[in-house]
């Protein structure tokens, strides 16, 4: 019965804006094939969004959406905020999926994305402060690396860095550290895909790491592939708070996956991609930014409180 309950709270955890899809290509300002998969930030008091945005060639760009409430009026830069680089070849085919974390100690936001070029998409940083001029550090790790973010803080001295590395062809997440943000050591396996569950393909963090008392809340996607394709869902773990390479507890079940129909529809069906997060502590409030079927974007809330009630429900790793 507990298993049941606890599986009727993951299915009810997350409510989809009624507004959703909050971002569609026909809102740009120029020409785009899609919007998706956006990193979010609280920025100078409001809702920052960093988007993916597809162009006519199907290459990547990224750029900067506000608004005032994380839903509605947003305000879109009237060009790219961050292009690929066409001199380095690592960053030829455009640059994709980013997350954004606050780094107190350096008082500057930390850009974490897909460099995608002829050698293989690598994770790649920038650093801004104001999310209008950008310092570009490079690649970090060597291909095919994608999914990747930061923690805001240092842990023992070291950066901490969780991302997806491709391993004899499998996709589970790891967790690296670095004394300087550039070079990159003590890789350990964070979470391995589960053979037989929803997450049985590949899995790959979603958005930024969430700092709580009982630890780092941290979503992932799960893949699994059927007869008809690839189904892209969201699930959540808990990692110890000062040693954050190990799992605490780990959801048996997703929390979000693709019901709606632009989740379903779109220039990849069947996909719910997190990759942006929102906490507003006050109001108890979660939210959740993801690309919905490679096309649009879309938010879903939560309340803080229940999310950590339910992942400590999950079983212990």
């Amino acid at each position: 019965m507990m298993e049941l309950s606890r599986q009727k709270k993951a299915h009810g955890l997350f409510t989809r804006y009624q507004g959703n899809p909050i971002l569609r290509a026909d809102d740009w300002p120029y020409a785009t094939n899609a919007v998706f998969n956006p990193a979010a930030a609280q920025v100078n008091g409001d809702t920052l969004l960093l988007v993916r945005v597809e162009d006519m060639r199907g290459f990547s760009h990224l750029t900067v959406a506000r608004s005032a409430d994380g839903f509605t009026d947003w305000r879109i830069d009237p060009r790219p905020t961050l292009e690929a680089d066409q001199s380095t070849g690592e960053e030829r085919w455009g640059l994709e999926d980013p997350r954004i974390v606050w780094l107190e100690e350096q008082k500057q936001y930390a850009v974490t994305y897909v460099s995608f070029g002829e050698g293989g998409p690598v994770v790649s940083l920038a650093i801004t402060k104001d999310f209008h001029s950008f310092a570009k550090l490079g690649s970090l790790l060597p291909p095919e690396d994608k999914d990747a973010c930061l923690f805001p803080r240092r842990f023992n001295g070291r950066f901490a860095l969780i991302h997806r590395p491709i391993v004899r062809g499998e996709a589970h997440m790891w967790i690296s550290f670095s004394p300087d943000l550039r070079h990159w050591g003590d890789h350990q396996l964070l979470m391995p895909i589960r053979h037989a569950y929803w997450d049985c393909a590949r899995v790959g963090l979603a958005c930024q790491p969430i700092e709580t008392e009982e630890g780092w809340l941290v979503f992932y996607h799960g893949v699994r592939n059927t007869t008809a394709g690839a189904i892209y869902r969201t699930g959540a773990a808990l990692l110890d708070l000062e040693m954050p390479w190990k799992v605490l507890r780990r959801s048996q079940e997703w929390v979000l996956g693709p019901h709606a129909l632009y989740e379903r529809v779109g220039d990849v069906s069947d996909v719910v991609f997190v990759t942006g997060a929102v906490v507003e502590k006050q109001k108890d409030e979660l939210r959740l930014y993801y690309g919905a079927a490679d096309n649009t974007i879309a938010v879903a809330t939560a309340r803080l409180s229940e999310c950590m009630e339910y992942m400590l429900s999950c079983p212990r790793v």
